[in-house]
């Protein structure tokens, strides 16, 4: 993972910069450098559309063209969402972590524009020394390409073995005293799960609002890239904590 990242620094081309690579082989007169571009990298495009088409519920010419919608999408309108949005001050935050005994970090491409890898990282390790078990579930499709997430936390010190995937611990909210979501917005969309006629509609997405606090660390109540309001803003046993997400937890740290 680190040799992707590394490759692939510029994480809005993404694939699409795969392709260009092998067929940059139809354009060369040297076999050498078709086979070269093409063989390796097109079987790493394969595995890395597949990752992303599965994880968005979505098909490959839906994702490349840019259109919205899974291929569970209905045809009726979207559910209206209802309740408030209430929002959480530093203390709140700081107090609700240390009383928690189980608390799931779900970090998203906010995190990686704010660069908050480090605080959240200092944020955890303190938690733990006091006795707080600490997770971070990682969606397959945060941040920008799969695995920059998984970077950016162990570049920071984060241990491999709290660092899980969407999978191995997404039935453990409904256990889970608080959920911390730190500038993830689609990825923990409740309407995948709960609106049949959303654009999102069927797409697997972490289950925070199951958890018994789940805690927003983004900077609005604005949408994310699907462009869907996202109705666990906006239940009971959410609480918004608004801002820059390195400001945030650097807060945090000083609370």
């Amino acid at each position: 993972p680190v040799l992707l990242y590394v490759q692939n620094w510029s994480f809005k081309l993404s694939y699409y910069n795969e392709y260009k690579s092998y067929l940059s082989g139809f354009m060369s007169t040297s076999s050498v450098c078709f086979n070269a571009n093409t063989t390796p990298r097109l079987r790493m495009t394969e595995d890395g559309w597949n990752v992303y088409n599965q994880a968005m519920n979505r098909s490959l010419p839906n994702v490349i063209l840019g259109g919205f919608g899974t291929s569970s999408t209905g045809g009726g309108k979207p559910m209206a969402i209802e309740g408030t949005a209430t929002e959480i001050d530093t203390d709140g935050v700081a107090s609700a972590l240390v009383n928690a005994k189980n608390v799931i970090v779900v970090p998203g491409y906010g995190l990686c524009a704010a660069r908050a890898q480090y605080p959240v990282a200092e944020i955890a390790k303190l938690l733990n020394e006091n006795g707080v078990k600490m997770r971070f579930g990682i969606h397959p499709v945060a941040g920008r390409m799969p695995g920059q997430l998984n970077v950016l936390l162990a570049e920071a010190g984060v241990p491999y073995d709290i660092v899980q995937e969407m999978d191995e611990l997404n039935d453990d909210f409904p256990d889970t005293d608080v959920s911390l979501v730190i500038g993830a917005n689609d990825t923990v969309n409740s309407a995948a799960e709960d609106d049949p006629n959303s654009i999102i509609a069927g797409m697997p997405v972490l289950r925070v609002w199951k958890s018994g606090h789940t805690i927003v660390m983004k900077r609005s109540l604005g949408v994310g890239y699907a462009a869907v309001d996202n109705p666990v803003f906006f239940k009971p046993n959410t609480s918004m904590y608004l801002g820059d997400a390195k400001k945030q937890c650097d807060a945090l740290l000083e609370a």
